[in-house]
């Protein structure tokens, strides 16, 4: 549990920031809904348009927001942890693109529901041992060493989708690159993301001290009494379940992993206690705020949510290099 009741605080305001950001989602579109229109819906009642728009359509996709920016910030986290390095993203590390070419193979061959979920975390899983056992070889890995594998590794899935989307049916085309660019348009089913968010924050709470210790090293902390292999396994795991379960429900969306736990740090400090369900709701409300700017910047057309974060992403990104020349 939280060590302290200053602890809370925190979580409580981002809590209440992710629920404006859910309300403005549901209010704000290409037909607006008044907040006494709004609050009338929620209680059960309101005219049928209103129900429609806001229960069928809006609400539904604003979880799914919701819990693709938390499973993303949370996998960003704990990746940074492991390597020790702010830099780490499950986008940056080819872990969105290995579970994205998972993901289109079994659309490709016809499949669906359990087997595109499992499709997408063999391929981040994948690519989660790529780019660590080529970036560690036979010695030990840097920041700067891993970083360019990840990269040329992101590059490489980059290059198989290409090739898959060249060999894919035309009238499949449209859909799939939308979908690539990170799209939560068809996001109906906000429920299986969301448990999967709660239940992994449930389970990596407890490991909170352990994974304060591993931040500082993997020799701090077997000298401190931790079992690292199975954490760093742990670590591996999780990540590619969360990258994989993000990349499922709404495409490849890159840069939350990066920018979420960064910022939060900058004001949190680096308490995995903390750190880890202030990136779940964090990352949430981030990627509604998204997802609603990106439905009406051009409404009614729409633009891919990921563009959205890419243009967040990429200046924290070449901001953080640069400091960490």
């Amino acid at each position: 549990m939280l060590a302290s009741r200053g602890m809370w605080l925190p979580l409580a305001v981002l809590a209440l920031a992710g629920v404006v950001a859910l309300g403005m989602s549901l209010a704000v579109g290409s037909a607006s809904v008044t907040p006494e229109a709004l609050w009338a819906v929620l209680r059960g009642e309101g005219d049928a348009l209103s129900r429609t728009l806001v229960l069928e359509l809006r609400l539904p996709r604003a979880l799914s927001a919701f819990a693709v920016g938390g499973l993303l910030a949370v996998a960003g986290a704990l990746m940074q942890v492991l390597l020790r390095n702010p830099l780490a993203d499950p986008y940056v590390l080819g872990l969105s693109g290995g579970a994205a070419v998972g993901a289109l193979a079994a659309m490709l061959a016809g499949l669906g529901g359990a087997v595109i979920s499992g499709s997408a975390f063999a391929g981040a899983f994948l690519s989660t041992l790529l780019v660590f056992g080529l970036a560690h070889g036979t010695g030990s890995w840097t920041p700067s060493r891993l970083l360019l594998t990840g990269v040329v590794v992101a590059a490489g899935w980059g290059a198989v989708i290409t090739l898959m989307l060249a060999l894919s049916p035309s009238d499949r085309l449209p859909s799939m690159l939308y979908w690539l660019m990170g799209d939560l348009s068809y996001s109906r089913s906000p429920w299986p993301p969301l448990t999967l968010l709660l239940g992994i924050c449930l389970l990596l709470i407890p490991l909170g001290r352990s994974l304060n210790v591993m931040a500082r090293g993997p020799l701090q902390a077997a000298a401190l009494g931790v079992n690292v292999r199975p954490l760093e396994w742990t670590i591996y795991v999780v990540a590619s379940v969360l990258t994989a379960s993000a990349v499922t429900t709404a495409g490849s969306i890159g840069f939350v992993g990066l920018v979420v736990p960064h910022m939060l740090r900058l004001v949190l400090g680096n308490d995995q206690r903390l750190i880890l369900p202030a990136c779940a709701l964090a990352g949430g409300t981030l990627l509604v705020l998204a997802d609603t700017f990106a439905r009406t910047m051009i409404a009614p057309e729409q633009l891919p949510v990921g563009v959205i974060t890419a243009l967040l992403g990429v200046p924290t990104f070449l901001y953080l290099l640069y400091r960490s020349r």
